[in-house]
């Protein structure tokens, strides 16, 4: 590593290919081998401010850091207006960051973001989001030994020791709880039993699967509970109706729909399960992320095999949430998970202090497998 750093902006599509590359290179060594490569269009769809809907709301600016010619890191720096006027603050984001283990790459690279956040008139700095809590976020901080599960990160360790360097504090962790159904003896603890039982006493709350051949309406339903469900967790943004269908678009082919439900109260919609087979365990050995021509095949063919899910969004509208339903859907998740032959599922993101959930999830004998952090710094004029 040269003694100088060069940061320079993306500016051209050979810039956003590098950028876009940088990871799949860093990582491609034995000692990476956790490491689960994203699909490159996934990625690309993140960072592409004409198409996502994220962006009408929202400007990012992508950096490169250079070692002489060698490309060794980047970070996005994001503006998300929607965030600013639901919080009322002056919060700017990074993202996409990715770095050799170099304090030099890594500080030359937040100051970087720093300076055009504090330019815009930003106060502070919160990330990893890529590109908002709506997405993926989170820097791993602990349970490097675990393969991460679909559209969850991981990075090397040696990322939380940058981010200290460069003056990056904890402002936030999340959680990753595993629950195992696999062994013949399996069955729920005998209280979340009684408690979805009292749950559906009275016939006042049933359940469907999410039917996959209307996904509009669902898309349409799960939204409407989507933004009251999370309206009062930390970081959220409301996600407009387009944000929230190009988001789902790709549901269709990963959803399975015997382990996604939309949950009804007197027949009106209260809240939803949405869980993914781990493609992961089939991702982890495409290494170049592109998906033609076998990461197709393979997510197709894992779908039909899946032992193992990711419960990436659970909640229910404020006005009907209780302890009994949550116990209700763990408990029927758990249910379907051992009907299909499953191993286990994760759980995942859970703020660290939303305890009525987590309690309740060490309750029913999950276990904390993985943990992120979001960190926070303060911006300055001398930052602009």
């Amino acid at each position: 590593m040269t003694a100088t750093v060069r940061v320079g902006r993306v500016e051209s599509a050979s810039d956003l290919r590098a950028f876009i590359d940088l990871p799949y290179r860093l990582f491609a060594g034995a000692e990476f081998a956790n490491w689960v490569p994203p699909l490159r269009m996934a990625v690309k769809d993140a960072l592409d401010t004409r198409k996502n809907p994220f962006y009408r709301d929202a400007e990012r600016e992508l950096f490169l850091a250079f070692d002489g010619d060698r490309v060794v890191g980047r970070i996005a720096a994001i503006e998300n207006r929607a965030h600013n006027r639901f919080h009322e603050d002056r919060t700017g984001f990074f993202g996409f960051f990715e770095s050799v283990d170099e304090c030099g790459v890594a500080g030359a690279l937040f100051n970087a973001a720093s300076a055009w956040l504090a330019g815009r008139g930003l106060e502070a700095m919160w990330g990893p989001m890529n590109p908002s809590t709506n997405y993926e976020c989170g820097l791993l901080v602990s349970g490097f030994e675990h393969r991460p599960t679909f559209m969850t990160t991981w990075n090397p360790p040696y990322y939380d020791a940058l981010c200290t360097a460069a003056g990056l504090a904890k402002t936030k962790d999340l959680l990753a709880f595993w629950f195992a159904v696999d062994g013949p003896d399996f069955a729920p603890p005998e209280f979340l039993a009684r408690q979805a039982e009292r749950a559906l006493k009275g016939g006042r709350l049933t359940f469907r699967d999410i039917n996959l051949k209307d996904l509009a309406s669902e898309v349409a339903i799960c939204w409407d509970i989507y933004n009251d469900a999370w309206e009062r967790n930390w970081g959220f943004v409301p996600m407009t109706h387009d944000e929230f269908q190009h988001s789902a678009k790709d549901l269709k082919m990963l959803l399975r729909p015997e382990v996604s439900f939309v949950a009804y109260v007197d027949d009106k919609p209260a809240g939803f399960m949405l869980a993914v087979p781990d493609y992961n365990e089939a991702l982890r050995f495409n290494r170049s992320g592109r998906l033609f021509p076998l990461g197709l095949a393979r997510i197709l063919w894992y779908k039909r095999h899946a032992q193992t899910a990711r419960v990436f969004a659970l909640g229910t509208k404020a006005a009907y949430r209780s302890r009994s339903i949550l116990a209700l859907f763990a408990g029927e998740i758990m249910r379907r998970g051992r009907t299909l032959g499953g191993r286990g599922a994760e759980a995942s993101w859970l703020l660290e202090d939303n305890h009525l959930i987590v309690k309740p999830m060490i309750a029913m004998g999950a276990t904390e497998r993985m943990r992120w952090r979001i960190y926070e710094r303060k911006l300055s004029t001398e930052n602009a």
